[in-house]
């Protein structure tokens, strides 16, 4: 195992702030086989999201024993994917990312895009791959919908990865009584007009599962070739 200073450094400082460890999925990572970093806490509060155990929880692992599991699986695993809550939120993130890169692991981000100062250093060192960007909602329902008043850098975010040169897709989570079809309309516009080109992924919400907030169950209906356009196409994520 590496010993150098900063990753002592990091080891020693480290609290316990991943919640959980997913070992193997060949979900998350487009065509690759990854294990999934679920990093506890995050700073926004969606109505409908359903990992609160994560978001208002503790983590339970330390980067240490983290670091000693992805050891065991150089060689076996092409990637590692950091989720949440949200990940750049954690203070040793970008040491962590890098010490998981020179492994020869390829690196993928789950964010919400609430950090666009981390994402710019990340994206300077070349220590991402893949990022997936959560798309909550249009500028006028966004605070609602997410109890937070992070759209500028969730924008400030997006402009970052459109001129990086790396894959990354943009992806909404859909609950009927929270977003319209016409506000899907509006957010779609608005990547047009950031000249993104490419899938926009919408995820049906779960139907009885536990969320942030008590939502009544979703009308889980979108026609997506209505809603595709000549640059942007919608793909549902069931």
């Amino acid at each position: 195992m590496n010993t150098n200073n900063e990753l002592i450094s990091l080891k020693e400082n480290a609290s316990k702030p991943i919640y959980s460890l997913t070992p193997f999925t060949l979900l998350d990572y487009p065509h690759k086989s990854a294990c999934i970093l679920w990093f506890a806490g995050c700073n926004m509060r969606c109505l409908y999201c359903y990992n609160p155990e994560i978001v208002l929880g503790k983590g339970s692992l330390t980067f240490e024993k983290i670091l000693t599991f992805l050891h065991s699986r150089k060689n076996l695993l092409d990637a590692v994917v950091f989720s949440g809550g949200e990940c750049v939120l954690h203070k040793n993130i970008i040491p962590l990312i890098a010490e998981v890169k020179k492994m020869g692991f390829l690196v993928k981000v789950d964010t919400n895009g609430s950090s666009p100062d981390v994402m710019q250093q990340l994206l300077n060192q070349n220590l991402i791959d893949y990022i997936a960007l959560d798309y909550k909602a249009p500028k006028s329902k966004f605070q609602s919908i997410t109890q937070s008043v992070l759209y500028d850098s969730f924008e400030k975010t997006l402009d970052l990865i459109l001129k990086a040169a790396i894959p990354f897709e943009v992806r909404t989570t859909y609950h009927s009584d929270l977003l319209t079809e016409d506000d899907l309309k509006e957010m779609i516009f608005f990547l047009e007009n950031k000249n993104y080109v490419g899938n926009y992924y919408i995820q049906y919400f779960k139907n009885n599962v536990e969320t942030l907030s008590k939502l009544e169950r979703s009308d889980n209906r979108i026609d997506c070739e209505k809603l595709s356009t000549q640059t942007i196409k919608i793909i549902l994520r069931e």
